[in-house]
């Protein structure tokens, strides 16, 4: 997770500063490193690839002057990490820093260059630099130029943002991505979380979505999406401790929900190339795996993981045609499995790396001589360290026991190598290719759509808390989901829930429908949602109370069958199953804190289970 540092001093070195601050944020991940200054009017700045003691290193030998600067911890997304596509990005007069994903950048960048920009990266993030100053070069001031510049910005991000000539301004903006300012005696900071700025203050001000700010030393001016003037209180934070890390949220397990458009957006980015529209497997160079000789993928993994497995099969055999057997890991050893001796790929699926199980899966299949990947959270564990090619997931630590931002990370990391596969073996064309990258790249907005719906979720969930049973029904691709979605509501709220294949209510599962039993249905309008819509109404029929979570098409041919209705951004049916994981995270929080049980720590469960 990137990590975002602004400090607006008086007489203070800034460059120092940036780094002590910067290095409480190390816990987040990062592989670049960088920090500008202001010195007398003029932007100066250092970058570094690798970690923090690379940037160290350069700030000792050649020292940054002024007490205003930017400074920011990179995962690689559009481009690799290297100190060219390291932050901060410079253009003419503006200095800026980035989290998130910028969707519609390269028209953007198109527009700037057919006016004489000249780009030096790959990033999505520099566009929003020569926007930036593009808009000042036309004769607008900097505050001007850049509320003219955010409604242009389709995507998730978090900015701040310096300008030459101006020693007593800095500006940051929010949406999708979190944004705090810290604000000071004589100064003023702004950090992606509380515990950047924790050395500096402990008064915060969390920005709400959309919004953005215009600092000074002495003051601040907050503006939402609209432009107009708003007010945010000030928090008073005691310490550096977990608590700040939760921020301004309830529950760690509430945050990490609502870090999904960060999480998803550095994961994506670091199999999509967005310039190109293409899929670049991280750490693959060519010779790790080749899809072209893989005949049968074998998918092990435990718990929420697992689920991830179910919804990959269905990829991997609709864009690569690869036949897929997904199984448990606690059980896939004690089956003694038939492997194929040729043409064999285990792939892996784990947030911590460590899962006792999964390991011993991954031993077995290396045994038999199968080729082995693994998609983990932690790129230095045991199940990374072991197999032939490691598939980063770029969730960051992920508190909550009951997985949130790691699942959808794991969807989006399996979705696109999917993708690479396909194209590998000549199951996708290149168009094929752009529109699924493409669609991958627009998740991080959709998901931030989705939390609109928050206070909606919130309501349905107080009656949803009186049930002792609930039944969620998924079709295709989306029954893995519902089998998440019940699993969700059983770890937290202690809730007895089950997950069927909608299609199979009438072999046994309807029997359960009566009215004191909410059914969930996870149903986008695709190209089973008419069968989808039938077996609703046999719900329906029988009195059962049925929660529809669908888009604006679905919901409008489900017309009132459904009891009530859960509106969902309109998306492509490709990464439909990942965008739907948010809505029943949503739901299981708040029934859960309805019900007054220990969100992060529920009972009798581990974050990570290292013992079979």
């Amino acid at each position: 997770m990137c990590g975002i540092i602004g400090i607006l001093g008086e007489q203070a070195e800034a460059a120092p500063r940036l780094i002590e601050a910067l290095r409480r944020l190390e816990y987040r991940g990062y592989d670049s490193a960088g920090v500008a200054t202001l010195n007398a009017g003029q932007i100066t700045r250092k970058r570094a690839a690798g970690k923090l003691k690379n940037l160290e290193t350069l700030l000792y030998e050649t020292p940054l002057s002024g007490s205003v600067g930017i400074g920011h911890t990179r995962w690689a997304t559009h481009g690799p990490p290297t100190k060219t596509n390291a932050h901060p990005h410079v253009s003419g007069p503006v200095a800026l820093v980035h989290n998130g994903i910028i969707e519609n950048f390269r028209a953007l960048r198109e527009a700037l260059e057919d006016k004489g920009h000249v780009f030096q990266t790959e990033t999505d993030t520099e566009t929003v630099a020569h926007l930036i100053a593009s808009n000042i070069e036309a004769g607008l001031s900097p505050t001007d130029a850049v509320a003219k510049a955010l409604p242009e910005l389709d995507g998730a991000f978090a900015l701040a943002m310096l300008f030459e000539g101006e020693d007593d301004l800095m500006i940051g903006a929010r949406k999708g991505s979190p944004l705090v300012i810290g604000v000071g005696d004589g100064e003023m900071f702004l950090g992606s979380d509380a515990l950047a700025v924790a050395p500096f203050t402990n008064r915060v001000i969390y920005l709400e979505e959309g919004d953005w700010c215009v600092l000074t030393k002495t003051s601040h001016a907050i503006f939402d999406t609209s432009g107009a003037p708003v007010t945010r209180p000030i928090s008073i934070v005691q310490s550096a401790s977990a608590s700040i890390e939760k921020g301004n949220y309830r529950h760690f397990m509430q945050k990490e929900i609502f870090e999904q458009p960060d999480s998803t957006a550095r994961t994506i980015g670091a199999y999509v190339n967005a310039l190109q529209r293409s899929v670049e497997l991280p750490g693959d160079n060519g010779d790790a795996i080749d899809w072209s000789a893989i005949t049968q993928v074998h998918m092990v993994a435990c718990g929420t993981a697992y689920y991830a497995t179910l919804v990959a099969e269905y990829w991997f055999e609709q864009l690569a045609g690869l036949p897929v057997k997904t199984d448990i890991a606690s059980e896939f050893r004690y089956r003694e499995p038939a492997l194929p001796e040729q043409g064999g790929l285990a792939l892996f699926v784990s947030q911590s790396g460590e899962t006792a199980d999964t390991l011993a899966a991954l031993r077995y299949c290396k045994d038999a001589g199968l080729k082995t990947s693994a998609v983990v959270n932690v790129p230095t564990s045991s199940i990374a360290r072991e197999v032939d090619l490691v598939l980063p997931t770029l969730a960051g630590p992920e508190i909550g026991v009951a997985s949130t931002k790691a699942f959808t990370a794991q969807l989006c990391a399996l979705a696109s190598v999917a993708v690479a596969a396909g194209r590998a073996r000549g199951k996708l064309s290149r168009d094929d290719e752009k529109r699924l990258t493409t669609a991958l790249t627009e998740l991080p907005r959709l998901i931030s759509e989705a939390f609109q719906r928050d206070s909606d979720i919130a309501e349905l969930a107080r009656n949803m808390a009186k049930a002792k049973d609930v039944i969620y029904l998924g079709r295709g691709v989306h029954y893995p989901i519902a089998l998440e979605g019940a699993l969700k509501l059983k770890e937290i709220s202690y809730i007895h829930a089950e997950g069927y294949a909608s299609g199979e209510l009438k072999h046994g599962p309807i029997a359960l429908i009566d009215e004191d039993t909410p059914v969930v249905f996870v149903a986008p309008h695709d190209g089973l949602f008419e069968k989808s819509l039938s077996n609703l109404q046999e719900v329906a029929a029988r009195h059962g109370e049925v929660l529809l979570i669908s888009d604006e098409t679905g919901l409008k041919e489900a017309g009132e069958t459904p009891a009530s209705t859960m509106t969902m951004p309109t998306c492509d049916p490709f990464v439909a199953p990942i965008l739907y994981s948010v809505p029943i995270q949503m739901l299981a929080y708040h029934i859960a804190v309805e019900k007054g049980t220990d969100v992060d720590q529920p009972r009798n469960l581990a974050k990570s289970v290292t013992v079979e």
